[in-house]
């Protein structure tokens, strides 16, 4: 399944069951008898609290309290972790982690890995038909309304095993991205960079642990959070019309001002043009703004929370 054609199957098997595609994730794994307590100050998730097997999003921040990744925190073993970052931001996460890294027992390793991407209510069962010698780890990779399960193998490529199953259909990268922006998931290069409160990516519920120590950064998370996540700009949805999609970077405006910038778009089959982007602070949602398409049209869209609800959203 290829190109445009595919995306009603797509669409439709992510509200119902199951699609799969490939993922590159950049894999930095973590291990030595001080790998727990070293991670445990410097991200936002409760470290400790993670059982084998289990997955966190959780967050890296610079001292100020910006984001310097957003990943997900996985237990391998008792003493091996890996933290699971977007493609292309593994060194900058390694760097970060090694500058605060001093007299511990600590090793990290970084490597590409490409995953089979499980997408939809049927991802966790579909996991059923992996054994130990495929040689594949799953972990989760849900968020907001679409459950997912990334199958990661232990080295760089999938194994030949691997490639033998059916996991429903197949989702090419633009699919992969519609489903992503329909998750409402934020991308890291995208949504995400040095300068993003993590509040206004709106990934503070599902990536902190406010009961848990110290760690970099703790300051301006729980600052924000206090006074009610109150943030300059803010994470939302578009959807509109179906029309050649702007560029990442386009301006939404409201009542002719400028009033935010797409950051992500694609084209859904049910619901036309979706995508995410940031608005100010004083922009009402849901609400509206216009935006110019690829073409020079200028069309209205509306401006929604971030995560969406099933089933309306990929009904």
């Amino acid at each position: 399944m290829s190109g445009s054609d595919g995306l009603p199957a797509v669409e439709a098997a992510v509200h119902d069951d199951v699609v799969h595609g490939a993922v590159d994730l950049d894999v930095i794994t973590v291990s030595g008898s001080d790998a727990e307590e070293y991670l445990q100050g410097q991200l936002s998730q409760n470290v400790a609290a993670l059982a084998i097997g289990e997955t966190r999003w959780t967050l890296l921040l610079q001292p100020q309290g910006k984001v310097d990744a957003w990943m997900r925190l996985h237990r391998v073993d008792p003493d091996r972790l890996w933290l699971i970052v977007d493609a292309g931001f593994g060194d900058g996460a390694l760097a970060r982690l090694e500058r605060f890294k001093l007299r511990v027992d600590v090793t990290m390793n970084l490597d590409r890995r490409t995953a089979v991407a499980l997408r939809g209510p049927g991802s966790r069962n579909a996991t059923e038909q992996i054994d130990s010698t495929d040689g594949l780890t799953p972990v989760d990779a849900g968020w907001g309304p679409v459950p997912g399960v990334d199958l990661v193998p232990e080295g760089g490529e999938l194994p030949d095993t691997a490639r033998n199953h059916r996991f429903g259909p197949a989702a090419n990268a633009e699919a992969m991205e519609l489903i992503r922006v329909l998750q409402g998931r934020p991308l890291m290069g995208r949504e995400l960079d040095a300068s993003t409160i993590p509040a206004a990516a709106g990934v503070v519920d599902q990536s902190v642990d406010f009961s848990k120590g110290c760690y970099v950064g703790q300051e301006l998370v729980a600052r924000i959070d206090s006074r009610g996540s109150n943030t300059p700009t803010r994470l939302v949805r578009l959807i509109g019309p179906a029309v050649s999609p702007p560029a990442p970077g386009s301006k939404l405006l409201v009542d002719g001002s400028e009033a935010g910038t797409v950051t992500s778009v694609s084209l859904s089959p049910s619901q036309g043009l979706v995508g995410l982007g940031y608005v100010k602070r004083a922009v009402v949602v849901p609400g509206g703004a216009e935006i110019e398409s690829a073409d020079g049209t200028t069309v209205v869209v509306d401006l929604l929370p971030l995560l969406p609800s099933l089933p309306s959203d990929l009904a």
